[in-house]
């Protein structure tokens, strides 16, 4: 009998301290909204933490307590209330906000867009502390078509998505950095050279980038590419994305022009449900 009550105590003080947690959780979100317009990574977790203090006290109490039927009755009628109140405000919020959220392989990352549906508007969110976020970019066109999250690296997240007028486009969102964060530096100088793996080739120059895949050849000028961060550039044709080109961990920056760069980088087809992705070594310098 004494095992059992010190069980319940111990599962019903587990519940109340969750409860507690949770409600600091959102105090402090609360906090950060107000002063540093902080957002969590997803809108519906507000609800969906409101739910978790809710039924987390109702455990706790009623593991600790004695309570009549009636209460208990009255007590279960009311929190199912609040849980089913709390669903419609989160479905109407996904109505308003369509959130796109994504974690890395490694779970160190968080990759989050929230989409405005009544003006049509993307907007990335940089994530901070795991579950909290500011608006960082906003996106180029609005999100009509398909749409998917692919990590080519663990800090690397590629969204490519397709707009009203039927374009494909790419986003990378980049969490890390291959410089030791000492200074900004531009991807296609960095990367200067051919790479190639499994008939597929890359070769970055002073006149821009060349991509030769096992189906097709393009070059791109620089003006066709644009850089995100300083892990990811995406390559444009006729205002489309056409590839994305990202640092793995164990590229090699060159110090200075008179050293090569090293290790490896990754090559994706931008497209829907896109299974082109290619790791490529590098070779040589260009002349």
């Amino acid at each position: 009998m004494k095992n059992r009550n010190r069980i319940q105590f111990i599962l019903g003080g587990l519940f109340f301290l969750v409860a507690l947690g949770l409600f600091l959780i959102q105090m402090g979100y609360l906090l950060l909204h107000n002063r540093l317009q902080m957002e969590y990574i997803d809108n519906r977790l507000f609800y969906i933490i409101n739910i978790s203090i809710v039924i987390s006290i109702f455990l706790g109490c009623f593991i600790l307590f004695s309570f009549t039927r009636k209460f208990k009755a009255i007590a279960s009628s009311l929190i199912g209330i609040f849980i089913v109140v709390n669903i419609v405000l989160l479905y109407q919020s996904n109505q308003e906000i369509k959130n796109i959220v994504s974690i890395s392989p490694d779970f160190k990352h968080v990759f989050s867009v929230k989409e405005n549906a009544e003006r049509g508007e993307a907007v990335y969110y940089r994530s901070y502390y795991g579950i909290v976020a500011r608006p960082k970019e906003k996106l180029s066109g609005s999100i009509t078509g398909a749409y998917e999250v692919k990590w080519v690296a663990d800090d690397v997240a590629v969204f490519t998505y397709e707009t009203s007028g039927g374009e494909v486009q790419a986003f990378a969102g980049t969490y890390g950095d291959r410089g030791q964060g000492s200074s900004y530096y531009y991807v296609g100088p960095e990367m200067q050279g051919l790479w190639a793996n499994e008939g597929v080739e890359v070769v970055s120059d002073t006149e821009g980038i060349q991509v030769k895949s096992k189906t097709d050849s393009a070059f791109f000028e620089w003006d066709q590419i644009h850089q995100y961060g300083t892990l990811a550039i995406v390559l444009e044709q006729d205002q489309e994305a056409e590839w994305v080109i990202g640092l793995n961990e164990d590229f090699q920056m060159r110090s200075d022009a008179s050293n090569s760069p090293g290790g490896s980088i990754s090559l994706y087809k931008a497209a829907i449900g896109s299974e082109e992705l290619y790791e490529l070594e590098f070779k040589s310098e260009i002349n």
